[in-house]
């Protein structure tokens, strides 16, 4: 069983991005054999145009067996202020059916007065809450944070009955420590024209193929504070698990109990390399068939109440 703890869709099929409709998205579980997926709204311009919750809302209606609906609210929301009741739009969603809050992606400081009284809503409200990431402000999409994650520590900190899911390259790059602090993103060329060619290849870090030297603030943060899950969803995810499998094994044997299986999926036509991989690492004894089941599906239906 597997079930998808962060994949998107539009209610009509938008122009540039090939976002999935509905309709494509279970195309695609059917595809790759997934059961169920998470549906979570884009609601910030910075990275597409902005979807209304309801939409997921009636998608999760049309298809109960299929979707499972996550709200979205911007930080900015609501008269753009950090004392915003952000959690009177939260506790509307979370009455329809809505499980969670993300995915959070609006380029600001992840320690902004603004994000920090969506997270407060959120706990106030008992929903978890799904972010972005990125190494720069402006030009890019996702909540900024620092080399070592101080801003998420702060936040874990501050709200400690409030379940974050780390996710994207910002998160994952820091499985193992960085070299320097410029490992952390991917450049984008200045001006715009997509991301720096070159060493990085347009890899989240130019060395994620490389063994892990030293182990990451990653695995710190999961031992200090019971509140942060594994988002293992796009890419980023699989790189860092699959760029040293000695260290996954032990990664996974510690943490099995907080991952999550993803796709991110965005276009009905994505590959996904996480489902063999993890069937492979099964296969091979590098993650027990225990672990594999808690990531896929069992660690899922417990969090979502199935």
């Amino acid at each position: 069983m597997l079930i998808d703890i962060h994949a998107h869709a539009y209610r009509v099929k938008p122009p540039y991005i090939g976002f999935c409709t509905a309709e494509e998205l279970l195309k695609a579980q059917k595809i790759h054999g997934i059961d169920k997926s998470v549906v979570l709204p884009i609601v910030s311009p910075e990275i597409y145009i902005p979807q209304d919750t309801a939409d997921i809302i009636e998608m999760a209606r049309q298809y109960p067996d299929r979707i499972i609906p996550f709200c979205n609210v911007d930080p900015r929301a609501m008269t753009n202020d950090s004392h915003a009741p952000l959690e009177e739009l939260l506790e509307y969603y979370k009455e329809l059916g809505c499980k969670g809050v993300g995915e959070v992606m609006p380029n600001m400081r992840t320690d902004d007065p603004k994000v920090q009284n969506l997270f407060r809503a959120a706990e106030k409200v008992g929903l978890s809450v799904t972010t972005d990431g990125s190494d720069q402000l402006d030009g890019d999409f996702g909540l900024y944070d620092d080399p070592g994650l101080p801003q998420l520590e702060l936040s874990l900190r501050r709200f400690p009955n409030l379940i974050f899911f780390g996710h994207g390259p910002i998160f994952w790059g820091e499985i193992a420590k960085l070299e320097t602090p410029g490992e952390k993103g991917v450049p984008f060329r200045f001006g715009g024209g997509g991301q720096v060619e070159g060493i990085h290849g347009g890899s989240c870090l130019p060395n994620y193929m490389q063994p892990i030297r030293e182990e990451g603030v990653v695995a710190k943060l999961l031992r200090r504070y019971p509140n942060l899950y594994c988002d293992l969803s796009d890419g980023t995810a699989y790189n860092a698990l699959a760029r040293d499998l000695k260290y996954t094994a032990e990664f996974v044997k510690e943490f099995e109990d907080r991952m999550f299986f993803g796709t991110d999926i965005v276009s009905p036509d994505m590959p996904i390399p996480q489902i063999d991989a993890l069937k492979q690492w099964k296969r091979d004894g590098v993650i027990s068939a225990s672990a594999y089941n808690k990531i896929t599906h069992e660690n899922a239906m417990r969090f979502l109440n199935l």
